[in-house]
């Protein structure tokens, strides 16, 4: 009995060994980036949205509702069954030759989800480019709708600035940005992303790191770093990499990138500051009831267009993957019911397609309309 229960322990003690030595070689992989430390850390503690050891909102903001966790949200989603989840037909996109374009030409292209390509004052942007397949850790996870993802690293010109608002996988992933490293001239992120760009092989004279209401000088463009009002985190850390907008400012035009958000009075603090925007592109696809605080609603993003003096509203978060549980449509229709009679215009290119800042006239169609 003795012998036995001697196996048993030794085999116990095996099947954890093994787990704990599994965990560390997947935690170990390039992907998961890496946490914030030395000097990089030491400027982190300075910074007054940091306190007892993680980055904090402007109000205190929940991740989850009462009751509800990861684990949890895992589960139920996985037994759901929730319907129209993806679109049961190919999503129809513009492929744009974005290398031919001429770089005066001022204009944003959605590449879906919350990834940009940005043409200000003669400067190329790419904002949370996201190329891969898939946007999580794992390639069985969060899955590209078909036919929404047409570009690629190799479809990109040189980029000037590469923005990227926080580093949750659906706005950092590292395939793209690793493919991206030979034309990115400069990188501009929140306080601690750069350490995973330094894992990744940036070198560190490419690398910005900003705090909230930091601004940076370009020439003929100011890139102003925004609060926004979500969380960060690769896996099982969070909050020790801060999350942003941007303003993009030049000498006739300005452009707001919320990055994830959820509603709140930081958006109040930005119109005070900038009055008025020629476009704004929000956070309004991936609302939950079980997440309400750190993202918006399509309504709560027309609400933030408008408060923001806007020419303009882009939805963003939206028309790739779907990590919330309504219907994939479901946020555009949305909109286009709030931004009914209001002072801006919603836009609604498909991906690949500009969105000219030359002030003429725009139309784009309801390209969602049929694809169930």
């Amino acid at each position: 009995m003795k012998r036995r229960s001697w196996k048993m322990l030794l085999a116990v003690c095996c099947v954890l060994i093994c787990l704990v030595v599994g965990s560390r070689i997947l935690l170990g992989q390039a992907k998961f980036g890496k946490n914030p430390e030395g000097e990089r850390l030491e400027r982190i503690q300075t910074s007054p949205n940091y306190k007892d050891g993680e980055f904090v909102n402007v109000v205190p903001t929940q991740t989850l509702a009462d009751g509800e966790s990861t684990m949890r949200i895992l589960w139920k989603d996985f037994f759901s069954g929730a319907s129209r989840l993806r679109p049961a037909k190919p999503l129809p996109v513009v492929k744009t030759d974005i290398k031919s374009l001429d770089d005066a030409d001022d204009m944003a292209i959605w590449l879906g989800h919350s990834s940009f390509f940005i043409q200000l004052a003669g400067k190329r942007i790419a904002v949370d480019p996201v190329f891969s397949e898939y946007g999580a850790p794992f390639s069985f996870l969060n899955r590209v709708f078909a036919g929404a993802n047409p570009y690629a690293a190799a479809d990109m010109p040189e980029i000037d600035i590469l923005l990227v608002t926080h580093d949750h996988w659906d706005h950092l992933d590292y395939p793209t940005v690793e493919a991206l490293m030979a034309k990115v001239g400069t990188v501009v992120v929140p306080l601690g992303v750069g350490a995973h760009f330094e894992r990744w092989g940036y070198p560190k004279e490419k690398l910005r790191e900003v705090d909230w209401n930091a601004r940076l000088q370009f020439d003929g463009l100011t890139v102003y770093a925004t609060p926004a009002r979500h969380y960060s985190g690769r896996l099982f850390a969070q909050n020790k990499t801060l999350w942003a907008g941007f303003v993009l400012e030049t000498s006739n035009r300005r452009i707001f990138i919320s990055g994830d958000t959820g509603y709140g009075p930081h958006f109040a603090q930005i119109a005070q500051t900038f009055k008025g925007f020629d476009l704004v592109m929000l956070d309004g696809g991936q609302y939950d009831p079980r997440w309400p605080l750190i993202h918006m609603t399509p309504e709560e993003a027309a609400r933030a267009a408008e408060e923001l003096a806007a020419d303009a509203l882009l939805l963003g978060h939206v028309g790739k993957f779907s990590i919330a549980r309504h219907p994939w449509d479901e946020p555009f229709i949305r909109a286009a019911r709030a931004c009914e009679n209001k002072a801006f215009t919603l836009v609604t290119p498909r991906i690949g397609e500009p969105v000219r800042l030359d002030g003429k006239e725009r139309r784009f169609e309801r390209w969602w309309v049929g694809l169930d």
